[in-house]
């Protein structure tokens, strides 16, 4: 649509209010055909009086005085033609146009970056343009997401993403968001400020560091009993692995041995990759599963997937009123998983291998959460050679010889 501009209140316009009789035009031809000024103006006798400042207009525009209404009903002449010249332009009124130079203004704050709020759209579309940044720069798909969300939930909070000291008095004031979470809301931010090539004084928070809730086994087995036939199979491989969700997740059917009863973890998040041993029982699980994709779970976002959990994990609690089903996550798995191989060997080195650890630091909580004090062994004596390999085979470990009798143990 053709767009208008009045020359003396700044306003633009759509469509003219006000027309002019073609012949009362003052036209300028771009090209060689006659001027039509010359047979439509001067041939009616109309005077003619060239601006002090003359400023081109093409023949289809339409110009007038939106200061002086033209009059159009019969018997009424027309206007004068220097009531018509080219200092002016028909305009809408000043309640129905928009003002060109506010709307500049608004602009340049924006350009400026100072306190002006962006619409749905630009926000929308810089948080697309952020998570592509972070995809170049070699992030997981699922640290691109959490931080997506992230700064959508800052700026529905009211922060400004241009504005660092508006998003530092956002996270403030949660205080229902716990200090690791504050940490991963800056930790967002400072990547979106790299993005855009800004710089701020990050606020410091520290997450508080908790030892991890473990639950019983039998409280374990009754979670996966209560669930449906894919989600009961997911989560016992997690229960025999101590394998992250995600890892468990992207699992194919090529890294199932059958034979040797192993499964083969591609690991994420900087872990080790490993190949872990899995029971018969894990094995018909997963055979009884349709192979409908190369993955054994699916291809499909884990998000979606962990809904599911959440919403079969409270119905069974509520069955069984034990709220404590309620703190286990897909994570909690792996956290159960590395206290019993603990307390089963007291090797760190082993839970460090089975979990995929490179940094023994992350795998030495696991040692506070079992009591020395309570340890029982089941006792076995050797008389010969046969005798000793078959408890070693068993997990015993040898001790010590006494009267000829080879003494072995192992915990309970």
């Amino acid at each position: 649509m053709q767009r208008y501009l009045c020359r003396d209140c700044g306003y633009r316009f759509s469509k003219p209010k006000v027309k002019v009789n073609v012949s009362s035009q003052v036209l300028e031809s771009p090209n060689s055909k006659p001027d039509l000024s010359d047979n439509g103006v001067i041939s009616r006798g109309l005077s003619f009086k060239e601006p002090a400042n003359p400023l081109p207009f093409k023949g289809s525009e339409d110009i007038a005085s939106h200061k002086q209404p033209l009059k159009t009903n019969a018997g009424k002449s027309l206007y004068a033609l220097s009531d018509y010249n080219r200092n002016c332009r028909v305009c809408a009124s000043e309640g129905e146009a928009k003002n060109l130079a506010e709307s500049k203004t608004r602009t340049h704050k924006r350009a400026a970056g100072a306190t002006e709020k962006l619409s749905d759209a630009e926000v929308r579309g810089k948080i697309v343009e952020y998570g592509f940044w972070l995809l170049k720069q070699g992030f997981a798909e699922s640290t691109i997401e959490g931080r997506s969300k992230l700064l959508k939930r800052l700026i529905k909070l009211g922060a400004n993403l241009y504005d660092p000291e508006s998003v530092k008095e956002v996270i403030a004031k949660q205080e229902k968001w716990s200090e690791g979470r504050k940490e991963l809301a800056v930790e967002a931010y400072s990547s979106f400020l790299l993005m855009t090539g800004a710089k701020w004084d990050p606020p410091k928070y520290r997450r508080i560091r908790k030892l991890p809730f473990i639950p019983t086994e039998t409280e374990i087995d009754q979670l996966i009993a209560g669930c449906g036939k894919k989600m009961s199979v997911f989560l016992q491989t997690l229960k025999e692995t101590g394998a992250r969700a995600g890892e468990v997740w992207k699992l194919k059917w090529t890294d199932v041995d059958c034979e040797s009863r192993a499964m083969r973890i591609t690991a994420e998040k900087g872990s080790d990759p490993r190949i872990l041993r899995i029971s018969q029982k894990l094995l018909d699980m997963l055979s009884a599963l349709p192979k409908t994709s190369v993955y054994v779970f699916g291809g499909y976002p884990l998000r979606g997937f962990a809904r599911s959990f959440q919403r079969s994990r409270k119905l069974i609690a509520k069955k069984l009123g034990n709220p404590r089903l309620l703190q286990i996550t897909f994570h909690t798995f792996r956290h159960w998983k590395a206290t019993m191989e603990y307390a089963k060997t007291r090797d760190i080195l082993h839970v460090m291998k089975t979990l995929g650890h490179r940094n023994i630091k992350n795998t030495l909580i696991y040692t506070q959460l079992i009591d020395f004090k309570d340890d029982e062994y089941a006792c076995k004596a050797a008389k010969t050679v046969e005798e000793a390999t078959k408890l070693i085979e068993s997990g015993f470990e040898y001790v010590t010889e006494i009267e000829g009798l080879k003494l072995f143990r192992k915990r309970k």
